[in-house]
């Protein structure tokens, strides 16, 4: 008999790190089972909310949520009872725990330690791909990644891959320079999320500074020219809608909530193309 599937929705307001890292405590619990996560983060209005809804109807079933807003959360709760979804809001236990027992801390018995599954390889294996398709390279087999990440000099490419390869995903990033075109492979590509970064030019010039200080380069090149800088972020912002690409502003985020925009993408691809 084939393991059962069951859907587990994991729903945040904010980067989904608790949710996700409790949710996965939770399924370690268990034996003969495979799991199906979908991932909804940065969930802080009733529109995104209204999204989140419609992906639970589509797939049911168990649904873990960290949203501390009132209004929104008691929406999901109804939502879920409509679809017979069961339904844990994970911050009401502790925080009831915590108001009764006057501060005093709780002492539960530990869970089962996580062992060394397919998830953790799967991990190890994301990192080593996205390690070496850093900055380009290796642009042969990108197909193979999650997620390919597209921008300018300086535009948290690197880090974002990282912290998504930390999570699981095989996430490649490509530079994005004027003058030389893209590799052919990234223009050709079927399989993976493509995604755009894009970031405020006055801002990037500030960075591109500081990074040439720490290397003790003094002199002025169009690498921090504010003109040349618009340009540039204004020819990879036309590319990334001439392809039809998804494109996320890094200007006032953090590494976190970007990572968190492009799993969502992910996600949203990954209901329409259910849908269809």
């Amino acid at each position: 008999m084939d393991n059962p599937v069951v859907h587990l929705h994991l729903v945040s307001d904010a980067t989904g790190e608790t949710v996700r890292t409790l949710g996965r405590a939770c399924v370690s619990q268990f034996d003969g089972i495979a799991v199906r996560e979908h991932f909804w983060v940065l969930v802080r209005n009733t529109d995104q909310l209204l999204g989140v809804i419609e992906g639970i109807r589509a797939t049911p079933g168990v649904v873990l949520a960290t949203v501390v807003n009132d209004q929104l959360r008691h929406l999901l709760e109804v939502a879920c009872r409509e679809a017979g979804a069961p339904f844990v809001s994970l911050l009401d236990e502790p925080v009831m725990a915590i108001s009764e027992w006057a501060g005093r801390p709780a002492h539960h018995r530990p869970g089962r330690r996580q062992r060394l599954d397919d998830r953790y390889f799967d991990r190890i294996d994301a990192m080593q791909f996205t390690m070496v398709h850093d900055d380009g390279q290796m642009s042969d087999d990108l197909n193979e990644a999650d997620i390919v990440v597209i921008g300018v000099s300086r535009s948290s490419k690197t880090p974002t891959c990282i912290y998504l390869a930390n999570l699981g995903y095989k996430a490649a990033n490509v530079p994005f320079v004027p003058e030389v075109p893209l590799p052919d492979q990234v223009m050709q590509l079927t399989r993976p999320l493509v995604v755009g970064l894009t970031v405020d030019p006055g801002r990037l010039v500030q960075v591109r500074r500081n990074r040439l200080r720490t290397l003790h380069e003094q002199r002025e090149t169009d690498y921090v020219d504010l003109d040349r800088v618009r340009t540039e972020v204004a020819a990879s912002r036309r590319l990334f809608s001439e392809k039809g690409w998804p494109s996320i502003d890094v200007t006032r985020r953090s590494i976190e909530e970007t990572a968190a925009g492009i799993i969502r993408l992910l996600e949203e691809r990954a209901h329409g193309s259910a849908a269809r």
